[in-house]
């Protein structure tokens, strides 16, 4: 008897705790604390839709990719690369010059969206065969079996030998490419600045330098076999910076458009050279850098050449599987955490990273006195995975929280989920969560919580009608968390304006929610994001 009471009080006991849910969180509030201006920029997106571009409010378009360092404005071709085979392609708009690219322009203007546009460095662009044929890099005919062949192609192979180990070396570009210069690239910006304008006028502003260019070795090695020297990135970025502004001198030049970590540190040779010798050396940073950082040396040379970058961009993919589609708990759980590295000088990346990455403030830490001050910073291709889970809208709705806390300027996504996923409405509730235009706050004020692998919170001010706006993220797998909102320096009573979304995938118009003494109280579910608009 005593064993059966026990066992009922003890399943009491969990039925209690179950409907308690988490534990209360208080969300400290100040809007006269850490005050400053969130740049909407930050919410950009990369080969937007007009649909999309309409339907988020994004201010910025990014057209890049491994397929843009190889765009033929000319022929409207682009190359794969290891994307697909190494394969020339023929773009939509067919053999009308620039067509792929002043569509995109025009799609992208039409929505009042600001396009960013790849310029290609690595010094050949793609070449169609006749009719505007598909040409491989790597023809089977040509260069023999291969470890892989495009199943729609069986001549187009992968570039790596029969013992899918070994790359074919000493291939001819020309098969599918031809020879690329500054000097032709800028008849590509005369005819955009022709076509569209000049920046000042509306027309493109932004021109990013190339894609990735440290690991040309790697995804363009049909073309640059051998990774960039530090040297030759700087002296092309130099050149085409100077050639663009001489025809559109306040078109916006953005780089180094780095891909990640080692990057950041070591030039596209020095990643090549290590990674064949055991780690052992790095010419580059020890030789022509002086012990210098890859990127912060960049940023020295170009501030003497007379600052030919205007912004100062990067590449970051969580490394530990958070950018797939693996939703196992321990997979949600580290997205949870690993934004993080976009911030917290304390958190050392559950990744072969394994190092603090704190990148926002590293970046800006960059662009310090000693090499060029005053620059914004960008992280121009970022994901997390997950699209059509609510772990990955949960963790997009913390970046972009992330984001305007700690002051970065601009930011556009890789690349635009579905419109029918959780993570694309977790966009739109912070750029059009009524679907009439209404925004998240521009001017980001202090807003802390006891931890934000938990709940994160975010809070800003709106300059359009002065309503406080807060962002509140339950990241929570299971179970319902209960809410206090302590609005210190601000009216103490009020009724709120409530928007959510959960894994019901809908953003919803929640009851209204009256305040007072400064505090306001709600319950929100596991997993989910819920914007308070708390007039003044």
């Amino acid at each position: 008897m005593f064993i059966r009471r026990l066992a009922l009080a003890l399943c009491a006991l969990i039925s209690t705790e179950a409907l308690a849910g988490n534990p209360a969180v208080t969300v400290t509030i100040d809007p006269t604390a850490n005050r400053h201006a969130i740049n909407p920029q930050i919410y950009g997106v990369a080969f937007g839709s007009k649909s999309d571009l309409k339907t988020l409010n994004a201010p910025l378009n990014r057209m890049g990719g491994n397929s843009m360092t190889a765009y033929n404005w000319k022929q409207n071709a682009t190359n794969l690369a290891q994307d697909w085979y190494f394969e020339s392609y023929p773009q939509d708009g067919g053999a009308t010059a620039g067509a792929l690219a002043d569509s995109f322009v025009s799609d992208t203007k039409s929505q009042g969206a600001q396009p960013m546009l790849t310029v290609p460095l690595a010094g050949w662009v793609a070449k169609l065969g006749a009719g505007r044929s598909i040409l491989p890099a790597f023809s089977v005919a040509k260069y023999g079996a291969q470890c892989d062949v495009d199943p729609y192609d069986n001549d187009a192979g992968d570039g790596i030998m029969t013992d899918c180990s070994t790359p074919i070396a000493g291939n001819d570009p020309r098969d599918a490419y031809i020879a690329d210069s500054t000097a032709l690239e800028q008849k590509w910006i005369r005819h955009l600045v022709k076509t569209w304008g000049r920046a000042r006028a509306g027309g493109v502003g932004y021109y990013l330098m190339d894609n990735e260019p440290s690991i040309w070795f790697s995804t363009h090695r049909d073309i640059h076999p051998v990774g960039p020297h530090a040297t030759e990135y700087r002296d092309k970025v130099i050149a085409e910076s100077a050639s663009i502004k001489a025809l559109d001198a306040n078109a916006k030049i953005v780089a180094p458009e780095e891909w990640g970590w080692e990057a950041y540190f070591y030039s596209g040779y020095d990643q090549q050279y290590a990674a064949e010798h055991n780690y052992c050396c790095f010419p580059d940073h020890d030789g022509e850098q002086g012990g210098m950082d890859y990127i912060p040396w960049l940023l020295s040379q170009w501030k003497s050449a007379g600052h030919p970058v205007d912004v100062l961009s990067v590449h970051f993919y969580p490394q530990g599987a958070e950018d797939s589609n693996d939703v196992s708990t321990a997979t949600q759980l580290l997205r949870n955490r690993s934004t993080r590295q976009l911030w917290d000088p304390n958190y050392v990346s559950e990744s072969w990273i394994d190092a603090p990455v704190y990148l926002i403030p590293r970046m800006q830490s960059w662009i310090s006195d000693d090499y060029y001050a005053g620059t914004p910073v960008a992280i121009t291709e970022y994901n997390w995975g997950a699209e059509n889970h609510i772990n990955g809208a949960t963790t997009q709705a913390d970046i972009y929280g992330i984001f305007g806390k700690y002051g970065l300027d601009m930011a556009t996504r890789w690349t635009v989920p579905d419109s029918s996923t959780p993570t694309f409405k977790a966009m739109q509730m912070y750029r059009n969560y009524d679907g009439a235009g209404s925004t998240f706050g521009d001017t980001s004020v202090s807003a802390s919580v006891p931890n934000p692998d938990d709940l994160s919170a975010f809070a800003a001010l709106r300059s359009a009608d002065g309503a406080m706006t807060v962002m509140v993220i339950n990241k929570d797998l299971s179970g319902t968390t209960p809410v206090t909102l302590s609005l210190g320096h601000f009216t103490k009573a009020g009724t709120a304006k409530v928007w959510r979304l959960t894994s019901a995938n809908a953003i919803q118009a929640m009851p209204d929610i009256a305040w007072s003494g400064r505090s306001l109280s709600d319950t929100v579910p596991a997993q989910s994001i819920t914007l308070y608009v708390l007039p003044r």
